[in-house]
Formats: C-alpha cells, structure tokens, sequence
C-alpha cells in the first residue's frame, strides 16, 4: 500500500469513525440527559461546534506560523488532532465487538424467518448487547488515552541514544570520536523554541567532538526558517556542526536561504559537498546531500532522481572513513554499493506512533522504508535512522520518543 492509497483508506475510515462515535455519544446522552428538550438543543450544537473546529483545521493544516503552543492553537488545534487519530484508532478496535453484536442478530433473525424456533432469552439478549456495547466502548477508549499520553508526555520526553560504532578503516586517533545526531526538528506550535534549546542544552551536556544535523528543520512555513536556526545556534562542539537538508526544506522551498542562515551561524549546510574532519595527520570525510526521492509524483519540485546518490562517488575519499549525511534512509542501499561507511539518516520520526511491541511490522513508516529507526549494516557499510525531535501530522509520539542520538566510533 502507498501513501496516497493509505491517506484516502485513513479518509474513509476517519468518516465511518465519526458516523460511529456520533451514534455511540448519542446513546450514551439519551442515558445521561434526561430531559428531551436539552438534548434537542445540545446535540446541534455540539455538532455544529465539532463540525467548525474541524473545518478549521482542515483548512488552516498548512498555514501554522506560530513557533509557540498559543492558546488559540491549544483550544483549537491539539483536541482535534487528538481526536482525530484517537478515534479512528478507537473506532477499528470497537469494530470486531459491534459486528459480532450485529452477525448475532441477523443470525437469530434468520433463523426466526426460516422456521418457528424457541423464543431466545431477553435477558440473555440483553446482556449480550449490553457486555458487547462496554466492549466496544472501553476498546476504543484505549487509543484515545493513547494518544493524549502521546500528545501530552511522548513527544516531548527526549531521549539519550548511546551507540557504538565499529569501523574497520578508522585511523587510530579516530578512536572514540563522539558524534552527536539530530534529526526532524519540525519547529512549530508542538515543537517550540523552548523545546529545541532545551533539545540542545542535552546534546551539548554530551560533549560530542561532533554534531551533525539531519533535515527537515521547519515543517509548512517557511516563515519559521529563522526560528528554527536561532533555537540551534546554541550547539557546541569543538569539531564543528554540519548538516543536509530534508524534504520539508523542499516543500517550503527554503534551501538555499536557511542554508545561508545557517552558515551565518557557523553552521555548515552540505549539499552535494564533503568535509574533511582532521585530527592530527588522519581525517575522516563527511558528506552531505539533499534529499532525494526516486517517487515522481511525492513532492513537485522536489528533488527527484532516477538513481540515489549520482555522481556522490566524487565527493568520496578513497582509504578514508566515509561518512554521509543524508536525510532519507532510502538511500542506504546505494551508499553501501558505493563502498561509504556509515550513512546517518532521519525522515521516518522512528514511525512516531510505534507499535512495536505488537510487531515491528506495524509502523507507518514501513510505507516509505524498510529503514524505520535505528542501526542496519550490510555488506558496504552501515546505517543509523534517528527518530527525530518533532512530528508531523499529528503532534502526538507512542512508543517512538524523540531521540538525542551519540555515536562513538571505535575500530573494528
């Protein structure tokens, strides 16, 4: 299944979802509210209420500008974005409890109508519907606390990832050279300046030699490019701070200016260019490209090629360590091809909401890459896929924390 064919199944069934979850809270208020007038009344308006602020958010998805939670975006933003994902989520668990309550009846109907059969027990009947209703109700609460946990604690509990890298041709005074990786930081109204400079006071209490930065630093608005590169001036680390650029930095069309904010700041964007990073006589070589995509219809005007990674054999030091930034894990396999040691990648956000402990085949991420988060090595080199620091879609993480990652390299 693509994306596109996932986005309109994800349509049909948020449709279906809201059918469902407006005659379950109409039950469920016919038992609560006595009086029949007030129910006239509340039922309206609350539909009107729900239908505006989702017509809102619909129509504003794309436009956020603010680099703080506002209240406006508090009040009408966060709850229907977690209602969003919670019910349709809620809805496909309740789902198995209401179609075994309605296969039951049409059985017992059918049965009715085929011959004279023994009247079935009330109270039976109704304690089936009854035990079926809880089930299907308290089966799809699960996911709607879910995703507040994940909207109020899982997207902003940062973790520290340690990973040790073992790399054949690292000169000797590369031995126990400390990089640290950040990735995805989607600066917005869920991702604030706050949170990045608290993002990056974590990274520089690690003391990497080395800070690397993986794409995607703003989301829709190419407004919030500026904010985005202020919140990470605050980076240190002696060997200096690089990056590449994400597909969002396509999207926005901001390529070329956040990477003039960047070098303004120190900060050195590379695109379709290398690095040499010396210690002593021995160097190691860092390379940087755009992102690349190899789907001709996924962004206009995006970087779309027929092959990953032409023409990067060029940016390569023979006899050195190799290392290439590159913001879609997807062109892992290439960069093994091409002899590169360790490719660093982002773009997945480690699937965001993980269900990993049902099974890792359950990530959303899995549409786009087999290279969902974490460490990959086959014959050629080696892979790493950082999670990320903000989100996308919806501003909620499960199971998939946003992630501070330092590497140490040692030799193999």
């Amino acid at each position: 299944m693509g994306r596109h064919t996932f986005f309109l199944v994800f349509v049909c069934l948020f449709f279906v979802s809201q059918i469902f979850w407006i005659v379950q809270i109409g039950k469920l208020g016919t038992k609560l509210i006595t009086h029949k007038a007030l129910r006239r009344w509340l039922g309206p308006i609350g539909t009107g209420i729900y239908i505006s602020m989702l017509a809102y958010n619909v129509l504003s998805a794309r436009s956020v500008s603010a680099t703080s939670l506002t209240l406006k975006i508090a009040l009408l933003q966060a709850p229907v974005q977690w209602w969003a994902f919670g019910s349709v989520a809620g809805f496909i668990l309740a789902l198995p409890f209401v179609l075994t309550n309605f296969l039951w009846d049409r059985v017992q109907w059918l049965s009715q109508k085929a011959g004279p059969v023994a009247d079935p027990d009330p109270s039976f009947s109704l304690a089936r519907r009854k035990f079926l209703f809880n089930g299907a109700i308290a089966a799809g609460a699960v996911p709607l606390a879910g995703a507040g946990y994940g909207f109020l604690f899982g997207r902003i509990e940062f973790e520290k990832s340690f990973v040790r890298l073992e790399l054949s041709r690292l000169p000797k005074e590369f031995h126990g050279f400390r990089i640290a990786q950040l990735s995805d930081i989607h600066i917005g109204p869920f991702m604030p300046s706050t949170d990045i400079r608290r993002v990056v006071e974590m990274t520089n209490e690690l003391n990497p030699d080395l800070i690397v930065l993986t794409g995607d630093y703003v989301t829709w608005d190419p407004d919030t490019q500026g904010a985005a590169v202020d919140s990470l001036t605050g980076l240190k680390a002696p060997f200096g701070i690089y990056g590449c650029l994400g597909n969002h930095e396509i999207m926005t069309h901001t390529q070329a200016s956040i990477t003039r904010l960047f070098a303004e700041q120190n900060i050195r964007i590379l695109r379709y260019e290398h690095a040499s990073i010396q210690v002593g006589k021995e160097s190691l070589n860092l390379i940087g490209v755009d992102y690349e995509t190899r789907h001709h219809k996924e962004y206009l005007g995006g970087n779309q090629v027929r092959q990953y990674l032409a023409g990067v054999d060029e940016l390569m030091m023979p006899g050195h360590v190799n290392i290439l930034l590159s913001h879609n894990p997807n062109t892992f396999d290439r960069a093994a091809e091409l002899g590169i040691d360790l490719s660093l990648s982002g773009h997945t956000h480690g699937g965001q909401i993980s269900l990993d402990f049902i099974s890792p085949d359950l990530s959303i991420a899995r549409l786009m890459t087999p290279y969902v988060k974490g460490h990959f090595e086959k014959p050629g080199g080696q892979l790493y896929v950082n999670r990320g620091i903000g989100t996308i879609a919806v501003p909620i993480r499960f199971e998939a924390p946003p992630e501070i990652t330092l590497f140490e390299l040692v030799r193999a």
